[in-house]
């Protein structure tokens, strides 16, 4: 594809992106699927728009500082300054890095990109460094600025680069070490997760659809942090169970595998287009124990006819998505406190609702992909002090019988709830915490 027609795609999905009208991920998807026949698309133009916005996404502030000096429209200045980084990430530094970039510039385009580039990030102002809004740089430091603010300049890099490709093997029908060895014979490199006993890490992002280890629902795209909050829920064959607010089942396909497919697994969502989303991926994966169903709220009458009934409920609640900017960056421009504050309110209303459901000895567990106190300790200590019959146990302890390794540096510093950072651990940013019912 030619180098113009490539950037002239760029700076078009650049301006449909930054409507923030949808996720960027389903605007990314729908603008490849509207021009299939305008443009070629090869995969490796399909990576190069993709990774262009995401870039803008990543560091919209810095290149909103440095687009007023150039020319032409604001869109394609902003692609530019995205596919150069773009570039430069997948070359690692080679001369030459840019030149097919600089075939599609105009002279005085191609004089400002240098400009740009030969300024060293640790001359910008803060706000340039770090991209995040400033009501999200807050909550941050106050979490990570004990260390004169390594940690908080940690997470900050961790944000602006792709996040890994974690697959979860499907514990129901295949060995982690087989799968790993059918993967190395399709040319594909993995390592084992270094805390989910579930876990492969692929460097890259493959394409995974024709490989029949995912046909056959050996293998399903996960984040070790989200197989971590299955393994919490520590599900046991034949016990009754409830994902109370599946989505698209990536968690409930994990708690089904952990069942051995025995006993029964209910997936709520209050979206029966999620939910859709499920029936392939249960198809693949051999389990009859799942039995998805859209509910109204979360008081709707196929909650309250299970009240007291349930060995173990996951409340993975929905929230900021705060934790997932190395793979949505467009979160962080997408919401806003108000915008936490309502998702609070929702938060405590879905635990408790689903609180009602645990059996006597049952166990709950609430968690988010947020980073934020109020999405996540403020919610589990609120909930301790309104639900005495709902004892905290500690993580750490849960774990450390798990047997993953290094459980203490996964939880909080009392060992009470699962934290987890992506500058620490490798993952998206995950709480977890967990009750006993009386």
């Amino acid at each position: 594809m030619h180098p113009k027609a490539l950037l002239d795609a760029c700076s078009e999905l650049v301006r449909l992106i930054l409507k923030f009208d949808h996720p960027a991920d389903a605007v990314v998807s729908k603008f490849f699927r509207d021009h299939r026949r305008t443009y070629a698309f090869g995969p490796r133009e399909r990576a190069s728009l993709a990774e262009t916005v995401y870039n803008v996404l990543r560091f919209k502030l810095r290149y909103d500082h440095f687009a007023p000096s150039g020319s032409g429209p604001k869109e394609r200045r902003l692609a530019i300054l995205g596919f150069a980084q773009h570039l430069q990430d997948s070359a690692a530094g080679k001369p030459g890095a840019l030149d097919f970039l600089k075939d599609a510039l105009f002279p005085n385009e191609r004089t400002w990109l240098d400009n740009c580039l030969q300024i060293q990030t640790a001359d910008l102002l803060e706000r340039h460094r770090h991209n995040l809004p400033e009501w999200l740089v807050q909550p941050l430091k106050a979490q990570l600025g004990q260390d004169g603010g390594q940690e908080f300049w940690a997470l900050v890099d961790s944000f602006q680069h792709s996040a890994t490709l974690d697959l979860r093997v499907n514990s129901f029908t295949d060995k982690r070490a087989d799968v790993q060895k059918e993967l190395k014979l399709a040319g594909l490199s993995s390592q084992p997760t270094p805390y989910s006993p579930w876990g492969l890490r692929i460097q890259g992002k493959p394409s995974l659809t024709k490989l029949d280890a995912f046909a056959r629902g050996a293998i399903e795209v996960q984040d070790e942090g989200s197989q971590l909050l299955s393994l919490l829920v520590d599900a046991k064959r034949g016990e009754m169970v409830v994902d109370f607010c599946a989505g698209a089942g990536g968690k409930t396909l994990a708690l089904g595998a952990a069942m051995r497919s025995t006993g029964r697994l209910y997936a709520f969502d209050t979206s029966a287009h999620r939910l859709e989303a499920l029936k392939p991926r249960l198809a693949r994966s051999k389990l009859s124990n799942v039995h998805p169903a859209a509910i109204a709220h979360e008081r709707d009458e196929r909650i309250k006819r299970l009240s007291g009934k349930i060995d173990r409920v996951l409340v993975d609640a929905p929230c900021s998505g705060l934790g997932t900017l190395r793979r949505n960056p467009d979160l962080k421009w997408r919401q806003s406190p108000q915008a936490v504050v309502e998702l609070v309110q929702k938060q405590t209303a879905i635990l408790a609702s689903a609180a009602r459901l645990v059996k006597s000895g049952g166990r709950l567990v609430y968690a988010t992909c947020s980073v934020l106190p109020e999405e996540n300790e403020q919610i589990a200590a609120a909930f301790s002090a309104a639900h005495p019959g709902f004892k905290p146990v500690p993580v750490a302890s849960l774990l450390e019988e798990l047997k993953v390794a290094n459980a203490a540096q996964l939880c909080t510093s009392d060992g009470l709830y699962l934290r987890l950072w992506p500058h620490r651990h490798g993952t998206d940013g995950f709480f977890a915490s967990v009750w006993i019912a009386a």
